[in-house]
């Protein structure tokens, strides 16, 4: 059996010109709307904002550059709220003609623009870390490990709003992976002024801003790599492409799977395209039915929910590979006839 002429493919994909699938699987929708962080949010941008300004008036009272690299990390993470926040809202938006998949990925927008923000914030405090280890300056240890304290609270509290959504939305992930890191290095400032306030030493105050930089650091790599991941249409990190060829080859009457590609629209938001080939025995009416197998074997296993299938047939078969049609997201086994 052989692949069917070109230009009788007829894919189900979303078009710029307007033509948008209606998102359905078996009698089921997936509406992909983001669960609701709203408060989440305001309470932690109002929370973190105030205490950015308090670690930079205690800081520079204090002399502590930890507690104001602290205050520049929450300062990005603050704008990373901000934007993870408008990334949330954007994604309710329904798609247009133009826009098929809405502005979900505004949210991976957000994370990479939230990584630049830290990183540029992580230069000015390496070097002025440099800068006082080489001269160092007196602080006020005790006052600084009570403004850290606050900060760890604020912090960590914050994270706990957004741990439920951190699993399943890159961008919930990388709020809540921040105010951890906040938290974290919270606890490194309130080390540091204990250190400066009971032994004197107070090169333990830029090493331990190094450190939190370094933390900043690898949070930055792992957004810019998750979110390059989706850009870049790579397959999603936990699938593997020939676990999903061979699944779906074991679906009765497929013989052969090719031109299979994966990838991720935005956080838990999959699509895949495929040419499949059949049975040459196999009634057309039959089509629907695997189609609707596979479609679900997809869903229920990998949660790609935004499948669309080519079958094929043999060459001399053209008018039964029309017939057959696209499996697309909408599940109708025919009626998409866009030639390429």
């Amino acid at each position: 059996m052989g692949a069917a002429p070109h230009d009788a493919h007829a894919h189900g994909h979303d078009h710029a010109d307007g033509h948008a699938h209606a998102h359905q699987h078996d009698g089921h929708s997936h509406a992909h709307a983001p669960a609701s962080f709203d408060r989440a949010f305001a309470i932690g941008v109002g929370l973190n904002l105030a205490f950015v300004v308090a670690e930079v008036l205690f800081g520079l009272r204090t002399h502590s550059l930890a507690l104001i690299a602290d205050a520049g990390h929450n300062l990005g993470d603050v704008l990373g709220l901000v934007l993870a926040w408008a990334g949330v809202v954007l994604a309710r938006r329904q798609p247009t003609p133009r826009r098929t998949y809405g502005m979900r990925r505004f949210s991976i927008l957000a994370a990479i623009a939230n990584a630049g923000i830290l990183l540029i914030a992580v230069g000015a405090i390496i070097v002025e870390a440099l800068e006082r280890l080489r001269h160092p300056a007196p602080i006020a240890g005790g006052l600084v490990s009570v403004v850290a304290g606050i900060g760890i609270v604020i912090n960590l509290g914050t994270a706990l709003a957004f741990m439920r959504g951190r699993e399943h939305d890159l961008n919930i992930r990388g709020a809540f992976l921040h105010m951890l890191a906040d938290g974290l290095s919270s606890v490194g400032v309130l080390g540091a002024g204990a250190v400066v306030y009971f032994t004197g030493w107070v090169r333990a105050d830029p090493l331990i801003a190094a450190g939190i930089s370094l933390l900043i650091l690898a949070w930055c790599f792992t957004l810019v790599r998750d979110s390059g991941r989706i850009l870049l249409e790579s397959v999603p990190k936990h699938m593997k492409l020939e676990e999903i060829e061979a699944a779906m080859k074991a679906v009765d009457g497929v013989l052969e799977v090719h031109d299979l590609h994966v990838w991720t629209i935005t956080s838990r938001m999959y699509a895949l395209t495929a040419h499949v080939r059949l049975r040459e025995d196999l009634p057309v009416s039959q089509t629907e039915e695997i189609c609707g197998r596979l479609k679900k074997l997809l869903d229920e296993r990998w949660e790609i929910n935004h499948a669309t299938l080519q079958f094929e047939v043999a060459p001399g078969e053209a008018l039964a590979c029309e017939q057959r049609g696209s499996c697309a997201e909408t599940g109708n086994p025919a009626g998409h006839g866009h030639a390429h």
